[in-house]
């Protein structure tokens, strides 16, 4: 047998197991929306920069009707609560009340997060909540008590579960193709302060994101908005964290004292330190991802994935993987059919988004005190 023999079984192995429950998920979803059955759903909050894209999508599937949308600011709700031709909920109790809403997207503030999630816990409505679930640890799992008591449906917009590179890099660690992990980095950046994306829109209330930035709303400035995506990332494929250093900073000062970098080390339970880097004042981002092992290395350049093994004759760090698995929906969709009882949904638990916000908290933590910070 050939050295490129067998690392076209290994990669073909990896990727009909990754692929399998995704295929399974992409299966049931395109059943839900042809069986005529209309989920039921509503909009409660519509602050969060997603918001237009969120429309987009439910515009666009027939199985979906948005009853309700609700928001503090009047411009917010007339403009995209119009959109979706929902009716303007005068409060988001009356929304929770409603028997035919079977489950809400909550695109609030994140410091409405707590109050809101518990509302529709109490009212056995099934979730769809932007990231991140709070600004804090305890809140968090606070929250995620309540809605597994609640025995609801919950998931967030960790759309990097989606990506085929990250799925069957799952799978490789799994089967210990990278041997004992030594290291690992992630990156996720864009240019949102420097292009001004969160400046104030004065006639355009209805599309001023400024909240964002301004951690005592948002909880997290870029390092924790932008981070949060890589963080689940890492955790998704390498274990939980135990403690976190790191430094984070203001570049430009166009949002005050909101930060728009950081770099953290994140120390795993799995006994080695990964690095996570995240802000809004790059031009570029073209590496997003890196693990290194005794047995292998993988990185994500440019968008594309290069692999290399000892367990697997013939791989290279020379040329990008093919053999890629069909990745699952975006997360909004998998809600949806999974509302729809859709079984098999790759949803994000809520004690998974919990654990993010406790690891982003002491890397924030960290940073104010200049050393090692425990996660809690």
């Amino acid at each position: 047998m050939t050295d490129a023999t067998t690392r076209r079984r290994f990669l073909a192995t990896a990727t009909r197991s990754a692929a399998g429950a995704a295929l399974a998920a992409r299966a049931g979803g395109l059943a839900a929306a042809e069986s005529g059955k209309k989920v039921t759903l509503a909009l409660v909050g519509c602050a969060h920069i997603h918001t237009p894209g969120f429309v987009r999508l439910l515009n666009e599937w027939a199985d979906v009707r948005v009853k309700w949308a609700w928001d503090e600011d009047p411009a917010r709700v007339a403009k995209w609560g119009g959109a979706l031709s929902a009716e303007t909920a005068r409060s988001a109790d009356v929304v929770f009340a409603d028997p035919e809403v079977q489950g809400v997207i909550i695109c609030s503030e994140t410091n409405r997060h707590g109050a809101l999630v518990a509302s529709a816990a109490r009212a056995k409505k099934h979730m769809f909540v932007e990231k991140p679930l709070a600004a804090t640890g305890p809140e968090s799992r606070q929250m995620a008590d309540a809605i597994e008591k609640a025995g609801v449906l919950f998931t967030t917009g960790y759309f990097m579960r989606t990506d085929p590179k990250h799925i069957i890099l799952r799978e490789w660690v799994k089967k210990g193709a990278f041997g004992k992990i030594t290291r690992a980095s992630a990156w996720n950046c864009h240019s949102g302060s420097l292009g001004g994306w969160f400046d104030e829109k004065p006639g355009n209330v209805a599309e001023t994101w400024r909240w964002m930035a301004d951690p005592k709303i948002a909880g997290v400035g870029a390092f924790g908005d932008m981070g949060t995506h890589s963080l689940d990332v890492l955790m998704w494929l390498l274990g939980d964290v135990e403690s976190a250093n790191a430094d984070i900073r203001v570049v430009t000062g166009r949002y005050g004292d909101c930060d728009e970098t950081g770099t953290a080390l994140l120390r795993f339970a799995g006994g080695f330190v990964a690095t996570l880097s995240a802000g809004w004042v790059d031009i570029a981002n073209p590496v997003t991802l890196q693990i290194g092992g005794t047995e292998g290395h993988a990185v994500i350049v440019q968008d594309k994935l290069l692999f290399q093994s000892k367990q697997v004759p013939g791989s290279s760090l020379n040329a990008p993987v093919e053999d890629l698995p069909q990745g699952p929906k975006p997360p909004l969709r998998q809600f949806v059919d999974a509302v729809a009882g859709v079984e098999g949904q790759p949803l994000v638990t809520p004690r998974e988004a919990a654990a993010r916000v406790a690891v982003m908290e002491a890397a924030y933590a960290s940073a104010r005190a200049g050393q090692w910070t425990k996660v809690s």
